[in-house]
């Protein structure tokens, strides 16, 4: 039912594995550390033997550059060998490029595949040695240790869900209780955002919530969904930098102009870096400004010459910040940093033609042993991000004009990514329509694993 195949860069292409070698020498001190080997593991299910072997030298492998082991690869003896694969859930590119590529030679279904990276390791290493590579190699937020024998089915087993519980006793949990609670669930939001939830389960449902309830509100209450930080009022504001002070009462005149005679909003970060084109518009400024209800991408309007005559175009920039994913994810952070950016300008029938990425960081130089606890390494977070970043971009054809990486040890605590574009199309081609009653909803995209349910496009 299950075939298995490893796949191993032949010497001189093992780029990868060379690689890695120097880096557990240097970073981890792995001086006994002799050779490394890596092998991609593939799994597929329900596959011909004819498919199969038409599939080993033209999908699953390169024969110039690979060499491929079927069913079973036997290590020297002595070798550490262990294997890493995604969480349940966690979406696995390389498995689903597999798929795909085995459907198009088939013909029929797209079939089950699994993959994993295994490791082979040369060397008299100490189980402390063996636990520190694995603690290096292994991000638990995405991925984990995986079995080497080869199962039966490809089909993973989802058990029936519980009923959904009742937080008992949450609108009468004391500060106390509340904090408890919080620290049990870890959440995104703080335990202040915690009691306004509480109080308001208290005063307007008359109930308590159910625990999907508290996790759906604190994901759309992070900071990654509703730009917490950015949102933040200032109530009590002390500058001590003479400049600072002047550029903070200018930004306080421009307020009184924008907000004259209207509800001025919170000063916050937003209201901040959003001011002074609020000041433009307002003076009459900005004419070539495209206003919709679509507020996903800043849009302009803009003549083109196109062969000569010029035509209209909308032209749009957008930029995403991905901090946090990528700072405890940081491949599929930065991804996702670059992929949220586009999604908005495609949302709005423009097509994206060059991006900028941002970044800020810890010295990557830094030894692995002063990590800060329960962080990933800065050279980790560096290296998987511009990975991530990268492997997004190429995927889709997106050139990336300008990369600035920012080295600073303010960014130890938290990393800085952003990533930003621009996009145009003719504004003929943009139609604008409001939905109304009984218009088809169609949800269109890739398959993602669970980690991006709560990102997609909806087209009506």
């Amino acid at each position: 039912m299950v075939k298995r195949i490893f796949v191993q860069k032949r010497d001189g292409f093992d780029v990868e594995a060379k690689g890695l070698l120097n880096d557990l020498r240097e970073n981890l001190q792995m001086n006994n550390l002799e050779e490394i080997k890596i092998l991609n593991r593939y799994d597929v299910e329900n596959i011909t033997n004819e498919d199969f072997q038409k599939a080993k030298n033209t999908i699953f492998s390169e024969p110039q550059v690979d060499v491929c082991y079927e069913e079973e690869y036997i290590p020297e003896t002595g070798s550490i060998v262990f294997g890493t694969e995604f969480l349940p859930g966690q979406f696995d590119q390389r498995a689903n490029s597999l798929s795909e590529c085995l459907q198009i030679i088939t013909g029929g279904e797209k079939l089950t595949a699994k993959s994993a990276k295994i490791y082979v390791l040369k060397g008299k290493l100490s189980n402390e040695e063996i636990a520190k590579i694995k603690g290096y190699l292994i991000n638990p937020v995405d991925s984990r240790e995986c079995s080497l024998e080869k199962p039966e089915t490809l089909k993973d087993e989802m058990k029936e869900p519980d009923d959904v519980k009742v937080v008992d006793g949450f609108i009468n949990m004391t500060d106390e209780n509340v904090k408890e609670f919080y620290t049990k669930y870890g959440f995104a939001m703080d335990i202040e955002d915690l009691k306004f939830c509480q109080k308001y389960f208290r005063d307007e449902e008359k109930r308590n919530p159910t625990m999907t309830e508290m996790k759906m509100i604190d994901t759309y209450w992070s900071d990654h969904c509703r730009h917490t930080t950015f949102m933040t009022k200032f109530e009590v504001i002390d500058i001590k930098w003479d400049l600072l002070q002047k550029v903070f009462e200018d930004y306080k005149k421009t307020r009184d102009f924008v907000y004259e005679n209207k509800k001025a909003k919170d000063i916050c970060l937003m209201d901040i870096a959003t001011i002074a084109v609020k000041e433009l518009k307002k003076q009459g400024i900005l004419k070539n400004l495209d206003e919709s209800e679509e507020i996903n991408a800043c849009s302009i309007k803009a003549e083109i010459d196109v062969d000569g005559k010029k035509e209209e175009y909308l032209i749009m920039f957008k930029n995403e910040t991905h901090n946090h994913p990528t700072e405890i994810e940081p491949f599929g952070g930065a991804a996702t940093c670059l992929g949220g950016a586009i999604r908005d300008p495609l949302s709005g029938r423009v097509y994206v033609y060059q991006a900028m990425r941002v970044t800020g960081c810890g010295d990557p130089r830094t030894a692995i042993s002063d990590t800060m606890p329960n962080k990933l390494p800065q050279r980790k977070l560096t290296n998987e991000a511009a990975r991530g970043y990268s492997s997004y971009g190429n995927q889709i054809g997106l050139a990336t004009g300008q990369v600035t990486e920012i080295y600073h040890p303010g960014y130890v605590a938290k990393r800085l990514e952003i990533g930003a574009l621009v996009g145009a199309a003719p504004a003929k081609n943009v139609v604008r329509k409001r939905p109304i009653p009984g218009d088809i909803v169609i949800l269109l995209g890739g398959r993602t694993g669970r980690d991006g349910l709560r990102r997609c496009n909806w087209f009506i």
